[in-house]
């Protein structure tokens, strides 16, 4: 009899919604951090707050851009660039 080797079951299989979905929480907590840490710095330098909404863009921007060539390595089913996530 042949053995069959299944993987574990924790292992998870990640489909295209679990990639968009993955993608879009790096997006929306990379402008979160980014708009909180602008905030930071705009009010001690008195600039306005769409200083910051645009260094949160500019983040969110760059993370969209990181997941989506994750896409195109190895692993296609996640947005990170770290093998094996």
């Amino acid at each position: 009899m042949a053995d069959l080797s299944l993987p574990d079951t924790r292992t998870v299989v990640k489909s295209v919604d679990t990639y968009a979905r993955d993608l879009l929480e790096r997006v929306l907590v990379t402008f979160l951090q980014a708009f909180a840490g602008g905030l930071v710095i705009t009010w001690p330098l008195d600039a306005s707050a769409w200083s910051a909404a645009l260094s949160g863009a500019v983040g969110a921007v760059l993370a969209l851009l990181k997941g989506l060539a994750a896409r195109r390595r190895d692993v296609t089913q996640s947005a990170s660039l770290a093998k094996g996530v």
